[in-house]
């Protein structure tokens, strides 16, 4: 080919056009991509702020205003004077601080670990295809749970009324014993408030373990009834260690809802309670509204948010020990 037509042939081809646009367009892009993301996060944690201060205010900040407040006497108007270490030393030489200790840790047990069991055999019971009109049933059940607290220590008080009138003193009159005063009994008062406590949260202990029992896949219970298991073989065998986890959860809660008592005791034995069954929140209530000692108050709080620590890593360990060997046993 000669050297004048390669030139003309080279000159007629369509030259390689620059399709990139004058200018930095792709850093403006970038730019304004990431810019876009800042704005996108921002909003988004401009939706959840209102949770985050309110959160501060009611949450956070009274936290550290007690740790604050433990260290100096107050009486919530004056001048607030640093005592150092001298309100947890008032309190743990007070008797009634460790009165209403003991009688925490008591209806606390007396409370929950009945509670416990019954709503597990009730949420066996609403599991069973005997039972008919299981709405109706769970109703029934979990009502007592949105029932307001003060309306069920009000009528736990007339049922539990010092007075022969009382349907309780009534009942046990036709056994021949004689009237109790429930809210002047040691042990009475224990009782009348671990029944509220009881009959309060039993429902919504029942919902829990219902929901985890129908979590369970069918497959399970008719391979076991092919290989011959018994009701109880299932229940114990398939049942039981299914429910692992609600079991340990309503565990955790219920141990730091009885370290929390404070209405059933406080309505029931009327404002400020009385030794018999006060609990370590009603002690701190007396304290800092009874009372205006607001520096003691702070400490009893201090130590009850330390003691709720300690149960609930223990029950933590429990939690992670049972998670581990039930690993181990699958293996």
């Amino acid at each position: 080919m000669s050297e004048p037509y390669r030139k003309e042939i080279e000159e007629n081809e369509p030259q390689e056009v620059n399709s990139q646009p004058p200018g930095n367009k792709p850093a403006k892009k970038k730019a304004r991509t990431f810019s876009q993301k800042q704005r996108n996060i921002a909003s988004g944690y401009l939706f959840i702020s209102p949770f985050y201060l309110l959160f501060a205010v009611f949450g956070i900040f009274p936290i550290i205003f007690s740790f604050y407040l433990a260290f100096f006497q107050w009486d919530g108007l004056g001048d607030m004077n640093f005592v150092g270490l001298n309100n947890f030393v008032i309190i743990f030489n007070d008797p009634l601080f460790w009165k209403s200790l003991y009688n925490t840790v008591i209806i606390g047990l007396m409370g929950t670990a009945p509670q416990l069991i019954v709503a597990l055999l009730l949420a066996f019971a609403l599991n069973s295809v005997l039972v008919k009109y299981k709405g109706i049933f769970r109703l029934a059940i979990f009502l007592p749970y949105v029932t307001s607290i003060v309306a069920v220590a009000i009528v736990f008080s007339v049922l539990f009324s010092n007075q022969e009138s009382g349907l309780v003193n009534s009942f046990i009159g036709l056994f021949g014993f004689d009237p109790i005063t429930w809210t002047r009994s040691e042990w009475g008062a224990k009782v009348a408030i671990s029944a509220m406590v009881f009959w309060r949260w039993v429902g919504y202990n029942t919902i829990i373990y219902l929901a985890g029992m129908q979590s369970i896949p069918n497959d399970l219970y008719e391979a076991a009834k092919i290989d011959g298991a018994t009701l109880r073989q299932q229940i114990w065998h398939i049942t039981i260690p299914m429910l692992k986890p609600f079991i340990l959860f309503t565990v955790f809660t219920a141990t730091i809802g009885a370290l929390q008592i404070f209405a059933e005791p406080h309505i029931f034995q009327g404002r400020g309670g009385r030794p018999e069954g006060i609990t370590v929140v009603l002690y701190l209530y007396r304290d800092a509204f009874a009372s205006n000692f607001f520096g003691t108050a702070s400490a009893t709080a201090i130590v009850l948010f330390f003691i709720i620590i300690v149960f609930a890593s223990v029950n933590m360990y429990f939690a992670n020990r049972i998670g581990q060997s039930s690993k181990v046993g699958s293996k």
